[in-house]
């Protein structure tokens, strides 16, 4: 169940510039699987065509997935549920499976500040070695940025 306490406070800003947190269902390891993986990124993809939002940085761990984005005009609970909804259906269809891929809600973090941005996006980024599923940024396939790893980027 998701926490209420997730959407308190939240708002939407055109322009402004997000961190993303949302989670697979039941913390499954869902993306170490190269076909669900790419599912999802491409979702990712689509989202970041200027519609929904900029990507600037993003990174799908094993169970999770951390995004860094500039919001368009859209909503934020409506660009990131959509997003949710179209990458589960379309890694259900993948992978020949069915049942929820991600948990419900996610967590949001506002920057304040534009100088921010490559700071967390470096920081997105090396979650991988962080969590020892790479020994370098390059080494681990499922992330992007905009300046500097491009491996499955947009």
């Amino acid at each position: 169940m998701t926490s209420h306490k997730l959407t308190k406070g939240r708002y939407s800003q055109p322009g402004a510039y997000y961190v993303i947190t949302t989670v697979s269902a039941a913390r499954q390891r869902l993306f170490c699987h190269p076909g669900m993986a790419q599912a999802v990124i491409e979702e990712i993809r689509h989202a970041g065509s200027g519609t929904q939002f900029v990507h600037h940085a993003w990174v799908l761990m094993p169970d999770h997935l951390h995004w860094l984005i500039e919001l368009c005009d859209v909503d934020l609970s409506v660009g990131v549920q959509a997003f949710k909804s179209r990458s589960a259906r379309a890694l259900n269809l993948a992978c020949g499976r069915s049942g929820p891929v991600w948990q419900p809600g996610f967590y949001d973090h506002r920057l304040r500040h534009e100088h921010d941005l490559q700071r967390q996006a470096r920081y997105i980024i090396e979650n991988p070695v962080r969590a020892g599923l790479a020994g370098y940024v390059e080494g681990y396939p499922y992330l992007w940025c905009r300046w500097g790893r491009h491996g499955n980027g947009p």
